[in-house]
């Protein structure tokens, strides 16, 4: 397990985000583990999406900006199911060590987790202008 866990800190790379004395448990995660994980992940998150707007939103690429934004947003809110699978993406790439910290506070990092995928997700919105199959 622990060469798992070197690997995956390795790999993953530096923190992102400010960390400092002042910041919370939740802050020093979110910026030590989960942005520098959705970083590696964010060309397959963006594969994921684009595959779950082809299966279940068809009509997305005619919509305005606006609305595939709050789409993007909806999505991730209210389909449980895609929520969870982007969820595990994320997870997957967590330490023993980092799981154990993720599952005494999991709603509220799971809120912050997916805050993230969506604000990643609508940053990238010019992307979503042409179907793509």
């Amino acid at each position: 397990m622990e060469d798992r866990d070197t690997f995956l800190r390795e790999f993953r790379g530096e923190t992102l985000g400010t960390v400092s004395a002042q910041s919370s448990p939740d802050e020093i995660f979110q910026n030590q583990t989960i942005r520098p994980i959705l970083k590696l992940q964010n060309d397959l998150f963006l594969a994921v999406f684009i595959n779950y707007i082809n299966k279940n939103k068809r009509d997305f690429y005619s919509y305005s900006v606006e609305k595939k934004l709050q789409t993007i947003e909806n999505s991730i809110q209210k389909d449980i199911k895609f929520r969870n699978s982007l969820k595990g993406i994320v997870m997957a790439l967590f330490t023993i060590e980092e799981y154990d910290t993720y599952i005494q506070n999991s709603s509220n990092l799971n809120k912050r987790m997916m805050n993230l995928v969506i604000e990643r997700l609508k940053s990238k919105v010019q992307l979503f202008e042409v179907e793509v199959k």
